[in-house]
C-alpha cells in the first residue's frame, strides 16, 4: 500500500493518518472489479483495491488493467436476431461491427 511512496516511512505515514481520523487497508481476495456505465463496461481482472476511511467516509480506489467492453442491449441483440433469423451470438458480432446500430446490423446479416 506505501511503497508507492518510497522515501515515506511507512510507520511514520501509518501513525499520522491515525492522528487525522484516516485509514487504509487493501480489500483481500478481489476476483474482479467491474464498473457499468450507459454505454460501456471496464473490466478489471487483476484489480487490486485499497479502502481509505476519513471520518466515516470511505473510498474505494481501483488499481489494474481495464478491458473497455461495449454494452449492447439484450432487447437489441433480440430484435436482431428475430428480423434475420440469425443467433443472438451472430446478431450480438453484427451488432458489434455495426457500432450498435440496430438497422444496419439486420441489413448486415440479411444481405
Amino acid at each position: 500500500m506505501f511503497d508507492m511512496m518510497p522515501n515515506v516511512n511507512p510507520k511514520q505515514l501509518q501513525k499520522l493518518m491515525r492522528q487525522m481520523g484516516m485509514s487504509m487497508d487493501q480489500l483481500e481476495g478481489v476476483e474482479e472489479v467491474v464498473i457499468r456505465t450507459a454505454d460501456k463496461e471496464y473490466r478489471f481482472a487483476d484489480a487490486e483495491v485499497n479502502i481509505m476511511e476519513v471520518k466515516g467516509d470511505k473510498t474505494y480506489q481501483v488499481t489494474g488493467t481495464a478491458e473497455v467492453v461495449d454494452r449492447m442491449s439484450e432487447d437489441d441483440i433480440t430484435l436482431v436476431a428475430e428480423k434475420t433469423g440469425k443467433s443472438p451470438e451472430e446478431a450480438r458480432a453484427a451488432l458489434k461491427e455495426a457500432d450498435g446500430d440496430i438497422a444496419q446490423a439486420i441489413i448486415d446479416l440479411s444481405g
